[in-house]
């Protein structure tokens, strides 16, 4: 029999994002139906999907002058110097302009009417930009995962060390149901070497995630890679 360990009593995490990417969105509405229920500490951490999917011999997305997930997550570290809950504001706020209106935060000219509206100094932007710990901070919340394997998000790390990928969905749960996924999915850390479920997705799961997707889908300037997960 393997052996197996008791689940730790979960109270804290750190959730991995890039703003870019719509699975990590809906996921993040979820997590955040989970804190405002349970009392759950959520950490905002970075991950760059244009690093992980960089092609041989093109640029890292630090070494460009402006990189679309990459510079939204610099003006994120900006933002959770001065307050964490900043960028718990900043998220949300070019998440659903990106994921739900189709609007485009990874255009410098939008990102700053984000932050007027969030009550910012559009000046931010530019601030992060040329303030090179933002860049260290980004980098350094993505090293952390990936030294440990980590590929993609949503990312879900936890204090005792592990980390789970996902969960993976649309249409994000509420209320009880919010805590009830939180419970299936903590629950996993019973077992540190169970490493994958999969539910096939069906023609009609694929229809509902690019109606889902749709806004994100128009208001991308860039092209998507998926690489197979390891």
């Amino acid at each position: 029999m393997p052996e197996t360990t008791e689940p730790p009593a979960v109270d804290r995490v750190a959730f991995h994002f890039d703003v870019m990417c719509p699975y990590a969105f809906q996921t993040s509405l979820w997590i955040r139906e989970v804190r405002d229920a349970i009392g759950l500490e959520v950490d905002w951490r970075f991950f760059s999907l244009e690093e992980v999917n960089r092609a041989e011999g093109k640029k890292h997305p630090w070494e460009r002058e402006w990189s679309y997930g990459w510079s939204m997550m610099r003006i994120g570290a900006k933002l959770r110097s001065i307050d964490p809950a900043l960028l718990d504001a900043w998220y949300l706020a070019a998440g659903t302009a990106l994921h739900v209106h189709g609007r485009k935060p990874h255009r410098p000219e939008v990102a700053e009417a984000l932050l007027e509206e969030l009550g910012q100094d559009p000046g931010l932007v530019q601030a992060a930009l040329d303030d090179p710990a933002t860049g260290q901070e980004v980098f350094e919340d993505h090293q952390r995962v990936t030294d440990l394997g980590v590929f993609g998000v949503p990312t879900l790390f936890f204090p005792d060390g592990q980390s789970l990928f996902g969960p993976v969905l649309i249409d994000p749960p509420t209320g009880e149901a919010a805590v009830r996924l939180w419970r299936h999915v903590t629950g996993w850390l019973e077992f540190p070497r169970l490493y994958e479920i999969k539910r096939p997705k069906s023609p009609q799961d694929v229809h509902e995630i690019a109606e889902t997707f749709r806004p994100y889908l128009e208001a991308r300037d860039w092209v998507t890679i998926e690489r197979p997960a390891p």
